[in-house]
């Protein structure tokens, strides 16, 4: 039974950094997918970034230049290192995992942690 447990949220100045974590546990995929999603108040739930097994990695428009994805396969961690932080990036964080099928990430992501919240004012 794959886990995710995401962790680093907090409050912050706008301009400000965070580094956000998401341990895995239980996974047995040997290629996977992970990505980062957020869910602002009223809105709904959008992609931020992602990175495959090969360490490839995608990001969406709203972080694209401020955000950097890597991951620890030793830690078995993902993580997400904002900077340049806005009042628009306040959202619950989450962090997902899906297996590859060939090079692609099977969509929607088959599991989810529960969040954690970023808040920037």
């Amino acid at each position: 039974h794959v886990q995710l447990v995401e962790s680093g949220g907090a409050s912050v100045q706008a301009g400000g950094s965070l580094r956000l974590s998401c341990v895995v546990s239980g996974n047995t995929y040997s290629t996977y997918c992970m990505g980062w999603f957020r869910q602002a108040p009223g809105k709904e739930r959008e992609g931020v970034a992602s990175i495959n097994s090969a360490g490839g990695s995608t990001y969406a428009q709203p972080l694209v230049g401020r955000g950097s994805v890597s991951r620890d396969n030793a830690k078995n961690t993902l993580y997400l290192q904002t900077s340049s932080l806005r009042p628009d990036d306040t959202a619950i964080y989450y962090c997902a995992l899906t297996p590859m099928e060939g090079s692609t990430c099977v969509r929607p992501y088959k599991f989810w942690g529960q969040g954690t919240q970023v808040t920037v004012s």
